[in-house]
Parts: structure tokens; sequence; C-alpha cells
């Protein structure tokens, strides 16, 4: 193994880049409506749960963080209406509310999911490994703020907005511990299987069947005697 040239090093900014992405291609797959953030990201000082739905995990590990995405009404209701339209539900046995029991439960399932992709390649792309806790929701009708304790040594807190397809907004906020990831030699990521696609190619009329396996070489012998006895 040889050092790179140039060390390459990943700090506060790349893994809230990685995260966020985790989070606009889970909802995007999950609602079939295009998810996108800002170009911009707040420095702030404390992480916060806020009105109207508050969702956040802890993680430990290699690294330790908390995540927390705060959701609008609108937000909450048009992410947990168009993912539970798309998995072929009615639209009359769907929640009218987000103050409904069952929105906090498919938004923490989003957010589970969100969490796990961003682990996920955490483990593909810093060869790291990072552990999440069940997300818990909070659902806040009263201008409320709660400070959730994550103990960091030295935090490191970003802000980013988000918006849904019909331009809702909701934020996600990162504190993780202050912490570089920096290259020592060049690696490829590993790839990541697409259950879909591979579902996809093997039901292609195309496909080749798979070739029967091989006999053993004495059997065609045995068949043959086998088959002189009447057997």
């Amino acid at each position: 193994m040889t050092a790179t040239s140039d060390n390459v090093v990943f700090g506060t900014e790349d893994v809230l880049i990685s995260l966020c992405n985790s989070v606009t291609r889970v909802l995007t797959v999950a609602t079939h409506t295009p998810i996108h953030y800002s170009g911009m990201v707040q420095r702030i000082s404390k992480t916060c749960l806020k009105p109207d739905i508050g969702c956040f995990v802890l993680f430990d590990g290699g690294f330790s963080g908390l995540v927390i995405i705060n959701f609008t009404a609108q937000a909450a209701m048009e992410l947990y209406e168009n993912y539970l339209l798309n998995m072929g539900m009615s639209r009359e046995d769907l929640a009218t509310s987000f103050t409904a029991d069952e929105v906090s439960n498919v938004m923490g399932e989003l957010m589970n999911q969100v969490v796990g992709d961003f682990t996920g390649k955490v483990r593909r792309e810093l060869q790291t490994h990072i552990t999440q806790n069940q997300p818990k929701m909070l659902v806040l009708n009263k201008q409320v703020m709660l400070s959730v304790d994550a103990n960091l040594d030295q935090p490191e807190a970003r802000r980013v907005s988000f918006y849904t397809g019909s331009n809702n907004i909701f934020y996600l906020e990162l504190a993780i511990d202050r912490t570089q990831f920096i290259k020592l030699y060049d690696f490829e990521p590993q790839e990541v299987p697409d259950p879909d696609k591979l579902i996809a190619e093997a039901a292609e009329p195309g496909a080749a069947p798979a070739a029967p396996a091989a006999a053993p070489a004495g059997d065609s012998d045995t068949d043959a005697l086998l088959k002189s006895l009447g057997m």
C-alpha cells in the first residue's frame, strides 16, 4: 500500500453532504416525488426539536453524532400521503391530521431508512462503522424547543433546508464530534447491489435459464447399470 501524494480529507461538511444525499435518495424513491436541499448550510450552536414533528436518531461507533429532522405539518403530510399511496393504499384510509400516531410511525420508518442508508455509505466510503438507535418521534403542536444531549466532546452542528415536490419545507440538523477522515491510500468504495435491478434482470424474457448442474463423472455408468436391471 502506498500513501496518496495528496491526502484526501473528509470533514464535517463531507459527512453532512453524504447524509443529505441519503435523505433525498430515500425520500424520493419512497414517495416518487423529487426532494432537494439548499446549497447553503447553516452553522448552528445547538440542535433542537421543533414543531410540527421532530424526529431524532443517535449514532455511535467510529464517530458519534445526532441527526434531527424537523417536519412542518404540510411537509409531513405530503411525504406520508405520497409514501402510502405509492404503497397501494387508498386515500380514504389515510390519516387526515399530522398529530395521528400513524403519521408519526410512517415518518419514523422513513427516517430509519434514511439513517440506515447513511450508515451503509459510511461503512463503504469512510471504511468505519457506526450504529444507530431507533428513531424517536415527537409531535409538537406548540412553539417549544427541546434540546437533545448527544454527549459530544467537541460538537459541530449544521442545519440544512429541504424542499418537497410541492415546495413544503423541512429541516435536517446534524451534530457530530469534530473529526476528520484522511485517506491513506487509494481504494474503490464497494458497490451497493440494487435488489430491484437484480430482480428485473432475472425476470427479463431473454434471460438465459440457469444451466443444470453437471452430473458427477460416475453417474452415467450407474444409470446405465440400473437401466439394464429394469430399475
